[in-house]
């Protein structure tokens, strides 16, 4: 929300300087995210006079000028404007002077062979207007040599950003509205003088929907005249970053950004029949004040007459019915419509304006005459005219909201103790009316205040929080316990142990576009859709961290990023039995692009393949405590993988705790990735419990006695088999004695038979109280040939 300091002072009377009422809206909770001071712009240009004005020797349309800059002897400046001449007062850039309109730096240069020192400047170059068919031309009596920026009365710019539980501050009086409660001066009141209708309304207005819009208030003014704004008018639009266009449509949006309060103005010539806000009918379209045609649907509610479609209630006006210079007639509207359906409609169009915004968060339903009283006063007394009676279809919803509220609150929420006459002014300046019971009855501007702790919270802003007491919480005795609960130490182990693997942690949105997110909502019991979403690119809940994940990917490998190891841990949201909600803790892990760039020993760049994702899942499930040597590896990873490049990673058939492996290529195509990918997806929710884990103290650990042994073996199994499932089953083959085993070869081609593998084995053997005899390791080793022999392995000879 921007506004210049002029336009407060036009509501309200206040002697105070810009710094302090910056300070003042920051400390109520309205936050100044800049002030623009355009003096700042105008430096180095000040007002000048031409004394003569020769024909440039080298160019018809340029002329030589001497200028006088009120200081030394004057200057001479190439000027090309036709209406430079002698005795002309304007406005001289001097060199060093930055133009505002194209950031041009002023400096003494030779135009034609001709020495310039500065430019006598247009409205344009200045930002002061469009005109630019010449140079800026003074009255005689300004004082030559006066800072040009003091002579035009520069106005400095509040820029406030506005919450969006206060629809009140969307325009100047509301928020002069605060500043005056806060102390910073006295509100003036509303100069709304009623305007006497002089015919009947000669249109008829209905409405035929009642739920979109309860109440449509309009009235005709004839006889207008529609030209440029006047010049106060044009710059408080301006200030608000507005720009102007003609009297009729600058005034309407004068009452929106200066009471929050949209409305708009049809040419009458241009109606025909009733003018009734009713359902869209589906097929219907308009071409709306942006120029941009859009289809309607039957969820909308539009304005319309006999012919069609002129307004998308509460959004956008439609191009035909608009105001133009020809405009004699003109019909007001102000109207109330409804923030759900507004906010609908909005979203379906894409399409935003400063209206919808305003009517989402919630208009005054209580401003209906008042502001059709200063709209109607504004354009009679600047286009003329003659307005008629007020026809009033419907009722805006003005039913009174009271609130129960107790003093003794504001100590005991709000943390100041604060008197109830004093709380009782403060709500008196905010628009609360107060009863001797302190039951509140709260202003219609106010719809985001709905019960005591919103009253706390409007005494106390204006109290000031500064002047909350810092009060330390009270510690009991002795060493502080632990906080943080058993899921929240996982995850910081998770996260340090993934970052310490040289991967960057991402945060991303728990909302996906629709498309992407269905992506992997396969075999979830189908996406949580909002009803309301902030935007369609969030509307979706994600059913897993893959998709945001791989959108931060992309983004990183579009802009130049050769290879990325990205993580993070969140909920993923799925939809249980009979529609439930089901959120689940989970850590995804994303390997994208190049492991290793290329290089002298590798030549090319490595790729991830599915054995890195294999291998993040294993370490970061170990880390989690999950039993590593016990788990499964087991296919069914799902559609959104390579079929022969992933796998599940599972505690027995049923419970799968992670799943890893190259993407599908037609999953990279739906997200524009156009390099290789691996995945791993953790499933914290699956891994048990350790046992024991009460407490946090490790087992003692003492060195065993004697040296280690290792045993190599060499089976022949057939291809398909899982080199993990022969490790695990030689691991098992002797508890007490085998302490590891890994695998150190795979072989394939002569002397092993087709369909087959020959997998070697290192088997580490740790004796306990004595040494292994040559009985003791032959025993172990057929044990171990014959837990392999099980899954139909032999050993080689």
């Amino acid at each position: 929300m921007k506004f210049s300091l002029s336009w407060l002072k036009d509501h309200l009377e206040t002697t105070a300087s810009v710094d302090d009422i910056a300070r003042a809206l920051n400390a109520i909770g309205l936050e100044v995210e800049g002030i623009e001071n355009p003096a700042e712009k105008l430096a180095g240009f000040r007002v000048a006079r031409v004394l003569t004005a020769a024909r440039h020797p080298d160019a018809d349309k340029l002329q030589v000028l001497t200028v006088d800059t009120g200081e030394g002897a004057p200057l001479q400046v190439v000027c090309g404007a036709p209406n430079a001449r002698a005795g002309l007062v304007g406005v001289l850039g001097l060199p060093g002077a930055v133009v505002p309109a194209n950031g041009m730096v002023l400096k003494v240069a030779a135009v034609r062979g001709v020495e310039s020192n500065g430019m006598m400047c247009s409205t344009r170059e200045l930002e002061l207007g469009e005109d630019h068919d010449g140079i800026i031309e003074l009255p005689e009596d300004v004082p030559v040599g006066t800072p040009f920026a003091q002579y035009h009365g520069a106005d400095p710019v509040f820029d406030v950003a506005i919450t969006p539980n206060r629809p009140d501050c969307m325009g100047v009086y509301g928020i002069a509205r605060d500043l005056a409660a806060a102390g910073l001066g006295t509100l003036k009141p509303i100069a709304a003088n009623p305007v006497a209708g002089a015919f009947p309304c000669p249109i008829e207005i209905r409405i035929d929907d009642r739920e979109g819009c309860p109440a449509f208030f309009g009235r005709v003014v004839r006889g207008v005249r529609n030209g440029a704004s006047p010049q106060w008018l044009q710059d408080r639009l301006k200030s608000a970053g507005q720009r102007p266009i003609s009297a009729l449509v600058d005034l309407t949006n004068y009452l929106m950004l200066a009471y929050g309060r949209p409305a708009h103005a049809y040419d009458l010539a241009r109606l025909t029949g009733a003018l009734v806000a009713r359902r869209a009918r589906d097929g219907e379209s308009v071409v709306a004040l942006n120029g941009k045609e859009y289809a309607l649907d039957a969820e909308m509610t539009v304005i319309a007459d006999d012919t069609g479609v002129h307004d998308i209630a509460g959004i956008m006006g439609g191009e035909h019915s608009g105001c133009s210079d020809q405009t004699t007639d003109v019909l007001l509207e102000i109207a109330y419509f409804d923030p759900t359906r507004i906010a609908a409609t909005g979203r379906k169009l894409n399409l935003t304006s400063d209206a919808r915004g305003r009517f989402e968060r919630g208009v005054d339903p209580q401003f209906f005459d008042t502001g059709l009283d200063v709209l109607t006063g504004l354009i009679v007394a600047h286009c003329g005219g003659q307005a008629s009676e007020v026809i009033r279809a419907g009722a805006p919803p003005v039913a009174p909201k009271v609130v129960a509220y107790d003093p003794a609150l504001a100590g005991s929420l709000g943390g100041v103790a604060i008197a109830p006459d004093e709380q009782r002014r403060t709500l008196a300046s905010l628009g609360f009316a107060v009863a001797d019971d302190w039951a509140v009855t709260v202003p219609g501007w106010r719809p985001d205040i709905d019960g005591a702790p919103d009253i706390v919270e409007e005494v106390i802003r204006i109290h000031g929080l500064d002047n909350i007491a810092s009060v330390p919480l009270p510690r009991a005795d002795g060493v502080a316990r632990p906080t943080a609960t058993a899921a929240q130490k996982l995850e910081r182990r998770l996260r340090r142990a993934a970052a310490a693997r040289g991967s960057h942690e991402a945060v991303t949105w728990s909302f996906l576009p629709e498309a992407e997110a269905e992506v992997f909502a396969g075999g979830n019991g189908g996406l949580w859709v909002l009803a309301n979403p902030i935007s369609e690119d969030m509307k979706a809940m994600r059913p897993s961290l893959l998709p945001g994940l791989l959108l931060a990917a992309r983004r990183n490998l579009s802009r130049g990023a050769g290879g990325l190891r990205l993580f993070e841990i969140g909920r993923r949201y799925l939809r249980g039995d009979a529609g439930a909600s089901d959120e689940r803790q989970t850590l995804a892990v994303v390997l994208a692009g190049e492991k290793a760039p290329r290089g002298w020993a590798t030549g090319k760049g490595v790729p991830f393949d599915a054995y890195d994702a294999k291998a993040e899942a294993l370490a970061l499930l170990a880390e989690a405590g999950a039993p590593v040597d016990s788990l499964q590896v087991m296919g069914e990873a799902g559609p959104q993988f390579h079929p022969g490049q992933s796998a599940t990673l599972r505690l027995g058939p049923k419970t799968v705790l992670a799943r890893f492996g190259m993407l599908h290529p037609s999953v990279l195509k739906r997200f524009d990735i156009d390099a290789p990918v691996a995945v791993a997806e953790l499933f914290l929710d699956a891994i048990p419990a350790r046992k024991g884990a009460a407490g946090f103290a490790r087992p003692h650990y003492a060195p065993p006695a004697l040296q280690a042994v290792t045993r190599d073996f060499a089976f022949l199994v057939p291809t398909a088999l899982p080199a993990g499932d022969l490790v695990r089953v030689v691991k098992g083959a002797d508890k007490a004695n085998i302490v590891a085993a890994r695998l150190f070869d795979d072989f394939r081609g002569a002397g092993v038979p087709d369909g087959h593998k020959s997998l070697a084995i290192e088997v580490t053997l740790q004796p306990g109280d004595k040494s292994y005899g040559e009985a003791d390791l032959k025993a172990i080793a057929e044990k171990v040939t014959a837990a392999a022999a099980k899954l139909g392995a032999t050993l080689r000879g």
